[in-house]
């Protein structure tokens, strides 16, 4: 047995199976550090809808977070340790190069190889540690360098790269990215979301790709789900995806300062002896 950490390829297995909108709201389990975010024990609702897509699920994601808000708040403005927040749907939308590209006047896809992206990285005072890093995964260290933090109002960074979405459709028109978002609120996440990936052949590519990524050290990059593969082979229709870490949403909605504020029994650092 494993503790899982993530509910995602199952709840699309079903999907496969003919049950066209299903969710779990559920425990998951990370070895990853503490902080005032992060816990290696915390809850996500993920749903699965089919016929539908990663705009879809933003409708639907701002819509249960604005809901959520005005039921315990009374009102979709609120003040999360010391930021006025507005939590009333549409909220703002903008792509990952295009956010970068915004604050430090970088674009990355501009560059025409990995190499360039390096060097446009360094820079703007950025040092990649992977040297075989792609143009997309340097994208991503520039956007969490210098953006992630100053995204205070509620705002659906979209468009990921392939490269760090293993699990996600092409956009199309622009293969180097994908139909994926993240929702960034008060600088940090609260969901993550797709167009989901239903081509078998490409999503065992990605499969690969990511356990050679894991062979090299990657602690983070999945490993190869062979009934998962075969799933898709019978044929997944094409369906929007999402999960929301249920905590965090908590944090905001009681402008509690810590994960461990709103955890009953939240892991802790050892008693010393």
């Amino acid at each position: 047995m494993y503790l899982r950490i993530a509910t995602e390829l199952h709840l699309k297995m079903c999907i496969v199976g003919g049950l066209e909108r299903v969710y779990e709201i559920g425990r998951i389990f990370r070895n990853e550090g503490m902080d005032a975010t992060h816990n290696p024990e915390f809850t996500t609702i993920e749903l699965y809808q089919a016929y539908t897509d990663y705009n879809g699920m933003m409708a639907l994601s701002e819509d249960l977070i604005s809901h959520c808000c005005k039921v315990v708040n009374g009102d979709t403005r609120i003040t999360y340790q010391g930021n006025e927040i507005d939590l009333t749907a549409p909220f703002a939308r903008i792509s990952m190069n295009e956010a970068v590209r915004q604050k430090t006047g970088a674009d990355f896809y501009a560059c025409a190889s990995d190499e360039e992206a390096h060097a446009l990285a360094k820079s703007l005072g950025l040092e990649i540690e992977d040297k075989a890093a792609t143009r997309g995964k340097v994208l991503a260290e520039a956007f969490e360098a210098f953006v992630e933090d100053n995204l205070i109002q509620p705002t659906f960074i979209i468009d990921y790269p392939v490269e760090i979405s293993p699990l996600s459709k092409r956009k199309p028109g622009a293969p180097y990215v994908t139909e994926r978002f993240e929702l960034f609120i008060a600088g940090h996440e609260y969901a993550n979301a797709f167009s989901e990936l239903n081509d078998p052949i490409d999503q065992r590519e990605r499969f690969v790709q990511q356990a050679q990524e894991r062979a090299k050290g990657d602690d983070e990059a999945m490993m190869i789900d062979e009934d998962f593969c075969t799933a898709l082979e019978y044929g997944m229709p094409p369906t929007g995806g999402i999960g929301i870490g249920i905590d965090r949403l908590v944090m905001l909605l009681t402008d509690s300062a810590t994960i461990r504020d709103v955890l009953l029994f939240p892991t802790m650092k050892p008693q010393a002896k």
